[in-house]
């Protein structure tokens, strides 16, 4: 997986690092392979992400992940997979941008580590460039179960129990 990153905020150190493990981990459960797809990633803060979810989703307000893909790739039917990326033609996934400062916040909040928080936020991203959302009920619980299952064989604790 090629990951393009651009970082605007110098806090967010290892993030292309990290980037490359989630969007890997992502791929390689959905049995894709990584080497011919490309994700940009925007390495930001909250005062630009909030200017980025004003302009594109009309919410004046930071928040902790965007992303944009390339190509409508959802299911047609609520709680199917989406339609996967086509090497070649679909190379280019999309972009994700992520902010350090809301990232950081609930992480803190929810007693995680920055890692282990920033990598559910980028396979979270990941999953979205390849077509799946959580605006439906069954697509929110696939792609979920997914987030869990990849995060969990990277040793990361499912991150929608909050006991």
């Amino acid at each position: 997986m090629t990951v393009d990153c651009v970082i605007e905020d110098a806090r967010w150190g290892n993030v292309e690092a990290l980037a490359q493990i989630a969007s890997n981990a992502a791929f390689d459960r959905l049995g894709l392979e990584p080497s011919v797809f490309e994700i940009s990633l925007l390495a930001c803060d909250d005062v630009r992400i909030a200017a980025l979810n004003n302009d594109f989703r009309e919410k004046s307000q930071p928040t902790n992940v965007l992303s944009w893909p390339s190509a409508e790739r959802a299911a047609a039917i609520d709680g199917e997979m989406p339609l996967p990326p086509t090497p070649g033609r679909d190379a280019e996934l999309g972009d994700i941008a992520i902010s350090y400062d809301t990232c950081q916040r609930e992480a803190e909040q929810a007693g995680k580590s920055m890692e282990d928080h920033t990598l559910h936020l980028l396979v979270h991203g990941t999953l979205h460039l390849l077509g799946f959302d959580h605006v439906r009920d069954h697509d929110a619980t696939l792609m979920e179960g997914l987030e869990t299952e990849i995060l969990g064989k990277l040793g990361i604790s499912d991150p929608y129990n909050v006991n």
